[in-house]
């Protein structure tokens, strides 16, 4: 199981464990965190746009010419933006922290 570290807007910390190949989106709905990911992961909204803690970003795979797209759109985007919808957990990504942004 892949540990994944979610950090509310108030800083409320939520510890949670997604298995390898599971969308990150799927494992922070299972954990009761806000992110709707209206469009299914189909790279169609941004409503699962997540701040991906500075230390951990260089972790993951670059983000397509899409989800950049829909980043741009994202209210309280930064550089370290993301789409849940679009991180695969690896083990290569144990202990992952995110940040829920403000909507």
């Amino acid at each position: 199981m892949i540990r994944v570290r979610f950090v509310a807007t108030d800083g409320t910390v939520t510890d949670a464990q997604g298995a390898d190949g599971v969308r990150l989106l799927d494992v922070a709905q299972a954990a009761g965190q806000p992110l709707e990911g209206t469009c299914n992961g189909d790279l169609a909204c941004a409503t699962c746009h997540v701040i991906v803690d500075p230390a951990d970003a260089p972790r993951l795979p670059p983000a397509s010419e899409n989800e950049e797209d829909l980043l741009d759109l994202a209210p309280a985007a930064t550089r370290t933006s993301r789409l849940a919808c679009q991180i695969i957990l690896t083990s290569a990504l144990d202990g992952l922290t995110v940040r829920i942004p403000r909507s």
